[in-house]
C-alpha cells in the first residue's frame, strides 16, 4: 500500500524541499519585518508578530500554494501616518500619547473584515481584467522598490533615517559578502539543486563571518528578535462612531493596497509554476489573516513579492512551505533570537539582490519598442508611480485606466458606414464598428436628415450598441430624422443590442424592424440584405 501511494503521489510530495524553502524564506523575513515595523514607527516586535501570523493563516487558508504574506512596506508607509495620528488622538482624548499602535490594531481589524467583504463578493475575479503592461510595470516597479529598501543595509545603523553610509574596510567587506552571497546563490544550483541555493548561501556567509570574527553588520544591528508568544490586545480607546469614522479611510486604503498586491503577487506565482490560484479564496485568507493579527497585535500586511519568489526560487510549492516559514519565524522569536541576529545583513541583503534580478521583467525592456506605444507608456507609467509614490493600488488603477482608455480611443476609431439606395427610394446606411462612448461623435456626423430622402434605414448588422452612451446617440440621431419631419429605423441588430433597446423603451424615439427568425450573420453578405440600386 506505502509502495503504490508513493508510486502515485510521491513525485508531488516535496515536503523536504518546502520545510528547507520555509527555513530560508523565515530567515528573509526577519529583517524585512523589522524594517517595515520601524518605517510604520512601531516596534519590532509588533513586525514580527505581524509576520508570523499571516504567512501562518494564509499558507493555511489563501488560494495560492507557495505564496507568502507578511508584514510588507506598501503597508507600513500608509500605517506611519495613523500611527502619528493615533497618537495625537490618544493624547487629546486623555489616554496617553501611544495609543496610535492601538488605533492601528483596530484600524488592520478593520481592513481584514472589509478583505472578507471583497471575498465574500467575489471582486478578486477582476484581477483578470489588469493588462499584461501593467503587469509588467507592477513587477517592474516592485523590483526597483525592493533594491531600494537594502540601501539602508550599506548605511552604519540601517534603522537610522540618513544614517552615514559605510565607508573604506567596511563598505568593501559589506560589497565582497554581498557579491559572494549572490556568486553562491547563482552558481550552486549548477552543482547540486538538494539545498535551495538561498538557504546554504545564508548559513556559508555566517559561518564565514562568525569563523573568522569579521566586523560586519549583523541583524542585531537592527534590532533584537526576541518575545514572547503573542497575546490579545486589551484595547482602551473607545470603539464608538467617532473611532470609526477616524479607521475607516486608513482601512479601506490598506485593504485595497493589500489586496491588490496580493492578487497582483498571486497572478505573478501562477506564471511562475504554470499553476493557477484562487482568486477569492485569496481574499478571504487574506481578511482573516489582518482580522487575527490585529487582535493579537500585529501590524497588518499581505502578500510579499519578495519572498514568494525567494520560496519558489528554493523549491517551495505547497502549503507546507509557508506553515513552515510561520513556524521557524515564531522559533525564532521565542527560542533562537541570539542565533538568528548573528546572522550577516550582508548575507541577508544578497538574498534580495538576486530576488531584484529575478523579479525585474527584463523582457519589457526589449520589447518595448516593438509594443503598441500605449502599452509601453503603460509599463513605464506604472514602474515609475509604484517607485515614487509607493502606492500600489494607485499604480495598478492608474495602469488600467490608461489602458483602458486607449483600448476605448482604438475602439473608437473602427467605427464607419457606407450607403446604398433601394429601388424604392429608402436609404440604407450600412454601420460598421462598435457604438458606445468613444464613437458617437463621429457616428452622429455621417447622417445628413436634411439631405436624405423620408424613409432611411440603419443596418447594424456589423455593429453594436455597448453603453447607454450609445443609446442616447442613437435617441438623438431619431429626434433630429423626426424634427426633419422623416422617419429612420433600425435593421439587423444583434441579441444583446435588441435587449438594451426594449429595457430603454421610451427612451429610444426609432422604429426596431422584425427581423427573420432564421437570420443569422454569417450566412449573409451585403447584396443578400435586401434587393437595392446602389448610388
Amino acid at each position: 500500500m506505502f509502495n503504490l501511494i508513493y508510486r502515485k503521489f510521491g513525485n508531488r510530495v516535496q515536503a523536504k524541499d518546502d520545510v528547507l524553502s520555509g527555513l530560508t524564506v523565515a530567515l528573509a523575513l526577519v529583517p524585512e519585518a523589522v524594517a517595515f515595523a520601524i518605517i510604520a514607527g512601531v516596534t519590532p516586535i509588533i513586525g514580527l508578530y505581524a509576520a508570523f501570523i499571516i504567512c501562518l493563516v494564509t499558507a493555511v487558508m489563501g488560494g495560492r500554494p507557495g505564496m507568502i504574506s507578511g508584514a510588507t512596506g506598501a503597508l507600513a508607509v500608509i500605517m506611519v501616518s495613523l500611527v502619528i495620528l493615533g497618537n495625537e488622538k490618544g493624547e487629546a482624548l486623555g489616554l496617553g500619547p501611544d495609543m496610535g499602535t492601538q488605533y492601528l490594531f483596530a484600524t488592520v481589524i478593520l481592513m481584514g473584515i472589509i478583505q472578507l467583504g471583497c471575498g465574500v463578493l467575489k471582486l478578486g475575479r477582476f484581477v483578470r481584467l489588469i493588462p499584461q503592461p501593467v503587469m509588467f510595470g507592477f513587477v517592474n516597479g516592485l523590483a526597483i522598490v525592493i533594491f531600494e529598501a537594502q540601501f539602508p543595509m550599506f548605511t552604519e545603523s540601517p534603522t537610522t533615517p540618513e544614517s552615514s553610509w559605510l565607508v573604506g574596510n567596511d563598505m568593501y567587506l559589506m560589497l565582497g559578502l554581498v557579491f559572494l552571497t549572490m556568486g553562491i546563490i547563482h552558481f550552486l544550483p549548477k552543482l547540486t539543486t538538494q539545498l535551495p541555493s538561498s538557504l546554504v548561501a545564508i548559513v556559508s556567509i555566517s559561518c564565514l563571518v562568525i569563523g573568522l570574527n569579521l566586523d560586519t553588520l549583523v541583524v542585531k544591528d537592527m534590532a533584537s528578535i526576541g518575545g514572547a508568544l503573542p497575546s490579545l490586545v486589551t484595547f482602551t480607546i473607545p470603539f464608538n462612531w467617532e473611532t470609526l469614522q477616524f479607521i475607516a479611510p486608513f482601512a479601506f486604503i490598506l485593504a485595497a493596497v493589500g489586496l491588490i498586491e496580493s492578487l497582483m503577487t498571486l497572478t505573478l506565482i501562477d506564471e511562475l509554476t504554470e499553476t493557477r490560484g484562487n482568486s477569492t479564496r485569496e481574499c478571504l485568507g487574506q481578511g482573516a489573516a489582518n482580522v487575527i493579527t490585529g487582535f493579537f497585535g500585529g501590524m497588518g500586511g499581505c502578500a510579499m513579492i519578495g519572498q514568494s519568489i525567494i520560496n519558489i526560487r528554493s523549491g517551495g510549492r505547497g502549503r507546507l512551505s509557508g506553515i513552515a516559514a510561520g513556524i521557524f519565524l515564531l522559533c525564532f522569536i521565542l527560542f533562537a533570537s541570539s542565533l538568528i541576529e548573528r546572522i550577516p545583513l550582508a548575507a541577508l541583503t544578497g538574498v534580495m539582490f538576486m530576488v531584484v534580478i529575478g523579479t525585474f521583467e527584463w523582457s519589457s525592456l526589449r520589447i518595448l519598442r516593438k509594443i503598441p506605444k500605449t502599452d509601453a507608456f503603460v509599463i513605464i507609467l506604472v514602474s515609475a508611480i509604484t517607485v515614487i509614490s509607493h502606492n500600489l493600488a494607485l499604480a495598478v488603477i492608474t495602469g488600467v485606466i490608461v489602458s483602458a482608455l486607449g483600448f476605448a480611443w482604438k475602439s473608437a476609431q473602427h467605427i464607419h458606414r457606407s450607403n446604398e439606395m433601394r429601388k424604392d427610394g429608402t436609404k440604407v446606411y450600412f454601420l460598421h464598428g462598435p457604438l458606445f462612448f468613444g464613437s458617437i461623435t463621429d457616428f452622429t456626423q455621417g447622417f445628413d436628415p436634411a439631405e436624405d430622402p423620408d424613409e432611411v434605414i440603419v443596418d447594424m448588422m456589423d455593429s453594436r450598441v455597448w453603453d447607454h452612451s450609445g443609446l442616447e446617440a442613437i435617441h438623438k440621431l431619431g429626434a433630429r430624422y423626426k424634427a426633419a419631419g422623416k422617419s429612420i429605423k433600425l435593421q439587423h441588430i444583434s441579441g444583446n443590442c435588441s435587449a438594451l433597446l426594449k429595457k430603454a423603451g421610451s427612451m429610444i424615439d426609432v422604429i426596431v424592424l422584425p427581423d427573420d427568425p432564421s437570420y443569422h450573420v454569417a450566412n449573409l453578405i451585403k447584396s443578400d440584405r435586401m434587393p437595392s440600386a446602389r448610388t
